[in-house]
């Protein structure tokens, strides 16, 4: 059976050494081979260690493969021994360029914030190919296949691993739904229905951020997933659409009445994350959508006063005649790490089919974590939201992005700016997506 390990405390008796990035300079190569080439190296060379760049602020995924590395991957460790550097997430970045330039990127490195940097080193041969790669090793089947979705769609290809993984979608309180006579919205005009019955109850249907925006966009994008289809935003972003067009502004429509009818409760534009978090796990508004990045708030009692037992979750509803289905759940890697193409060597292929095999069920027995790789073997007892949310992971093959995926900084923080300001009906359906695409246009 699988050691039992603590969440914190792990000793490092073995060869992993953890440092802070310093400048690397002088170890540059040539250029990869055919960028996306499927062939994959296993030639001696390559790494002489396992070494990871990663952001200095993502503690989870370097205690988890330092663990890994003294316990299942010992072997592969002996062989080839971890290293974890870390540089602050601002540097990043700037860190990836300098060595993509170099052909100097270690074994693992954590992927830019933007999607665009880590597809240009792909696209120059820089990364591995992974689907190749880990189909080679055998293993390919340990990843979920909403993760792979979810790369996918993000990168062009399964280019990164999937070390955290989120799915989003709306949280409800049972009992108040029980209370209500009211049944879980497989459409919109059901979810609609059900808030105005419970406005009408006297209880806030939505619990909402709008001071961050985010919360409030992402219902946006799902109306467009679900009534244009997984593809409505890369359309956009190809320039086949704009945001402008009628059918996008209807989504904005959509969710501008939510808060016209005051389902998002009032002040909601001061409402921060935290705050919001707490107003649903008190039992101040029946609904709340966010990803299952909130596991660790629903799960502990401390914070939840309605209970993990009371919570339930379903996919953003259905809009009639679209041409999407809330069977394609919008989903996150977290965190992804990609794979040096001129590091990989056999001896690194050994860590990443042990990983492969291995990460998933550590990363949930250690740390309650969910990730993209497939559970192998018993972890005990697991929460009965986190099952949930390992279910219709398991269950699903499709996903989709966020509103602001494929945007840049400036029409993000455009979008972000002025939800708030839609749902309180200071700015029209009209003028926030001429917003966000005028900034998309000058991108």
């Amino acid at each position: 059976m699988r050691r039992i390990r603590g969440r914190t405390g792990r000793l490092l008796s073995f060869a992993v050494a953890v440092s802070t990035v310093a400048v690397l300079a002088g170890c540059g190569g040539d250029e990869t081979g055919d960028p996306g080439a499927t062939e994959v190296p296993s030639e001696a060379s390559g790494a002489e260690s396992f070494s990871l760049l990663i952001n200095d602020d993502n503690q989870v995924v370097q205690d988890e493969l330092t663990a890994l590395a003294e316990d299942e991957c010992v072997a592969a460790n002996d062989e080839l021994a971890l290293e974890i550097e870390t540089v602050p997430q601002a540097g990043l970045d700037q860190q990836l360029q300098l060595l993509g330039g170099q052909d100097a990127l270690p074994a693992q490195f954590a992927a830019s914030g933007s999607p665009a940097v880590t597809k240009d080193l792909h696209d120059a041969g820089l990364t591995l190919d992974l689907e190749a790669a880990l189909t080679d090793l055998g293993v390919i089947d340990s990843i979920e296949p909403a993760a792979v979705s979810t790369i996918e769609n993000l990168y062009g290809g399964f280019i990164v691993l999937p070390y955290q993984f989120n799915i989003e979608g709306v949280w409800y309180n049972k009992e108040i739904f029980a209370a209500n006579g009211l049944d879980v919205p497989a459409t919109w005009e059901d979810l609609v229905a059900a808030a105005e019955a419970l406005e009408s109850a006297g209880v806030q249907p939505f619990s909402s951020s709008g001071a961050e925006g985010w919360p409030i966009t992402r219902l946006i994008s799902g109306y467009l997933f679900r009534s244009l289809g997984p593809d409505a935003l890369q359309q956009v972003a190809d320039g086949e659409a704009k945001l402008t067009d009628p059918e996008y502004v209807e989504a904005a429509q959509a969710i501008a009445d939510l808060g016209a009818a005051g389902y998002f409760g009032q002040g909601v534009g001061s409402v921060d994350y935290n705050t919001a978090v707490a107003t649903f796990l008190t039992g101040g508004a029946a609904m709340f959508y966010m990803g299952s990045w909130t596991l660790g708030a629903f799960n502990d009692p401390a914070q939840n006063e309605i209970g993990a037992e009371n919570i339930g979750f379903f996919p953003f509803p259905d809009v009639t005649g679209g041409a999407g289905s809330s069977d394609q759940l919008p989903a996150n890697v977290g965190l992804p790490i990609a794979v040096s193409a001129s590091s990989y060597n056999d001896k690194v292929g050994a860590w990443l089919a042990c990983i492969a095999e291995n990460y998933g069920a550590a990363a949930l027995e250690d740390q309650g974590s969910i990730t993209g790789f497939t559970v192998n073997g018993d972890v005990g007892e697991t929460p009965v939201l986190t099952q949930l949310v390992q279910e219709t992971i398991a269950s699903t093959t499709e996903t989709t992005g966020w509103f602001e995926t494929l945007f840049g900084a400036k029409a993000t923080a455009t979008s972000q700016q002025n939800a708030a300001p839609l749902v309180s009906g200071s700015v029209t359906a009209e003028e926030f997506m001429s917003k966000v695409q005028a900034d998309l246009d000058s991108e």
